[in-house]
């Protein structure tokens, strides 16, 4: 792999646009719908779609790397205390389902599984199909 300007371009913009998801992710995995947990799905699904996305689309893991570490930080910086003692994402009381826990766990996960996954499947041996079968002259 060579040194390309374009392709530290490509890092920097995976990570920006992943931080930003990240923020709408922990800002938005709070919300619950009753008892299901819309917010948590709904982010879940847009960070791995992005994760996938930046993958596919860049044909490169250090992208995908990028975005999942902005995702990451993002997460990590705002779910912690702000100076004025405000949470964005508040612990949740005893024996309660903790959104905030599976988004933290979920966002890594993620990321590992859509970096290491393999470049290219290996095809499975497939027999012959019937019309490509050669044909009795009799």
């Amino acid at each position: 792999m060579s040194f390309s300007w374009s392709r530290v371009g490509t890092w920097l913009v995976a990570f920006i646009v992943g931080a930003v998801y990240g923020v709408a992710g922990t800002v938005a995995q709070a919300y619950m719908l009753g008892w299901f947990p819309l917010g948590l799905v709904l982010a879940v699904i847009g960070v791995v779609a992005l994760l996938v996305a930046v993958r596919l689309l860049t044909a490169d893991r250090w992208a995908a790397l990028a975005a999942g570490l902005g995702v990451m930080l993002a997460t990590l910086v705002f779910s912690g205390a702000g100076p004025g003692g405000s949470v964005v994402v508040p612990q949740a009381p005893e024996g309660q389902f903790n959104p905030g826990l599976v988004w933290t766990i979920i966002v890594p996960l993620a990321a590992a599984v859509v970096i290491a996954w393999p470049e290219s499947l290996p095809r499975m041996a497939s027999a012959p199909a019937a019309a490509d079968a050669p044909r009795d002259a009799g």
